[in-house]
């Protein structure tokens, strides 16, 4: 059997691998990337759950404190450590992330994910 396509498919092979891997090669931007800052109210050093926590699953815990808030009637979470907070997104979520566009919008533009948070509820007013 004699390889007539075996210059193309082999220089299409070599493209295809430059190609998947140009992203490694010349990096990415997630090292531009600046984390947001938190404000934190006074008398407050740290978020209702841990970074780590909030990083991998702040939407988990948001939908489940829209189910509690909305079909349960319950409004006061219990964090591992065992402080409550009041279930709010406003009221207590925004105490710290204070700027919409600033926190929220440039996490998940960068993630590249479009929450639906915004569908319902409505930026408090002074903020961003």
């Amino acid at each position: 059997m004699k390889m007539h396509y075996g210059f193309p498919i082999i220089a299409g092979l070599l493209i295809f691998l430059g190609l998947l891997c140009a992203p490694f090669a010349l990096g990415t931007t997630a090292k531009d990337y600046k984390q947001p800052e938190l404000k934190y109210p006074e008398g407050e050093k740290e978020c209702i759950e841990s970074k780590e926590f909030m990083r991998e699953r702040h939407m988990v815990l948001l939908d489940q404190w829209r189910d509690w808030a909305l079909r349960d009637g319950k409004r006061i979470y219990t964090n591992h450590k065992g402080k409550e907070f009041t279930i709010s997104l406003q009221n207590t979520c925004m105490k710290c992330h204070q700027s919409k566009a600033d926190f929220c919008d440039k996490c998940h533009t960068n993630a590249g994910v479009s929450p639906y948070c915004w569908d319902c509820h409505i930026q408090p007013e002074g903020l961003k």
